[in-house]
């Protein structure tokens, strides 16, 4: 027990900051859609036919500057289109095709760059496996502070805060908080750790197979695509995209990057709960002509199963409940997070100082 004791404290006063950090961005992200709703047109109703679709196509393929990469249309909770462009610039655009706000650069935007703390530290590939590695660890926090917990049980008391702001105060505190939210943690810190870390990912949901096995279906087709026309009928592929997947909701229109990449088209089924799903469709730029399509439904259990683990993470279902409470567990483990480092690093207690007792005269 107390190797358990020790390995808490010490990588808790090492990696708790970066969970704090992680904890408070993640529960700011889960309400973006509501706190960016001052935009114009923000609360607008989502329009999914076809030919509001191909309208907001074609004025995002029209606007000055640069050409979008990729253009992700309105939710039902969010009622503008965001187009995205080379190295973090982008537009919100209302479903009308005007544009409301832009940007040159993923800093000039809050939710850009919080998003991109919370998955990537900022780092890209190198701060996503940073931050996977943390929430492994965090999950050995939930699993000893449970175990550490357990002794002390029967002095149990719940507290939002500290009865006061000293060490035994805090320390009390974070322990009977922590075993209150431990599932919901396990479950945030699980799903995070999962999304980011492809070995851990495919043992869980394809076992025995190598990593990489569940991004592998969606691949695009081994076929080359010619030059991006200029008057492609998108109310048309819209139409087919339809046809393909009935009641499908189309989300995003991704544009080739390099010359022979095809035009992808990302759609989501009503089963599915990814909010922008994962089932697609492949276009010839040239053309619009159809070319290949992914219908995610009838991918493997394991597959479909791991694209539940981000709307889970995220709140993306569940409702109004799910996020408060996804909120809450971020909240609580900045507050975890913050009070273990400060505790550990600023409020160690003093060490005894015993008493000189005077040599006993002979």
């Amino acid at each position: 027990m107390r190797w358990i004791d020790l390995f808490h404290r010490w990588a808790g006063g090492i990696v708790g900051m970066l969970l704090a950090l992680l904890g408070l961005s993640g529960s700011i992200l889960v309400f973006k859609h509501q706190w960016l709703g001052w935009l114009p047109g923000a609360g607008d109703p989502q329009r999914q036919d076809v030919g509001a679709l191909a309208a907001q196509m074609d004025a995002a393929l029209n606007t000055s500057g640069e050409m979008p990469r990729s253009v992700l249309f309105a939710y039902d909770d969010f009622g503008l289109t965001r187009l995205s462009r080379a190295d973090g610039a982008g537009a919100y655009a209302d479903q009308n095709g005007r544009i409301v706000a832009e940007w040159a650069s993923k800093w000039d935007r809050v939710e850009l760059w919080l998003f991109d703390f919370h998955h990537h530290l900022f780092l890209d590939d190198l701060g996503a496996t940073a931050a996977g590695i943390a929430g492994l660890i965090g999950l050995t926090f939930v699993i000893t502070g449970v175990i550490l917990w357990w002794r002390l049980r029967r002095t149990f008391k719940l507290r939002l805060w500290p009865r006061r702001m000293s060490r035994p105060a805090i320390v009390t505190h974070h322990r009977d908080i922590g075993v209150v939210f431990a599932p919901l943690l396990f479950l945030v810190m699980a799903t995070g750790a999962t999304m980011v870390l492809k070995p851990v990912s495919t043992a869980l949901f394809a076992p025995g197979q190598l990593v990489g096995a569940l991004q592998a279906p969606f691949a695009p087709p081994p076929i080359k695509g010619g030059t991006l026309a200029d008057n492609l009928d998108w109310a048309e592929m819209f139409t087919t995209a339809r046809a393909q997947f009935p009641g499908a909701e189309i989300r995003l229109v991704a544009l080739p990057r390099q010359p022979g990449d095809l035009i992808q088209m990302r759609l989501r089924q009503p089963p599915e709960w990814l909010p922008n799903g994962r089932t697609l469709i492949w276009f010839r730029p040239e053309t619009g002509a159809l070319v290949d399509s992914r219908n995610v439904q009838a991918m493997p259990t394991g597959i479909r199963a791991y694209n539940a683990v981000y709307p889970l993470h995220a709140a993306k279902v569940g409702g109004w409940l799910w996020k408060l409470a996804i909120a809450a567990t971020g909240l609580v483990l900045a507050m975890l997070g913050s009070f273990a480092v400060w505790t550990f690093w600023f409020k160690r207690p003093k060490p005894r100082v015993r008493p000189i007792r005077p040599l006993a005269a002979t």
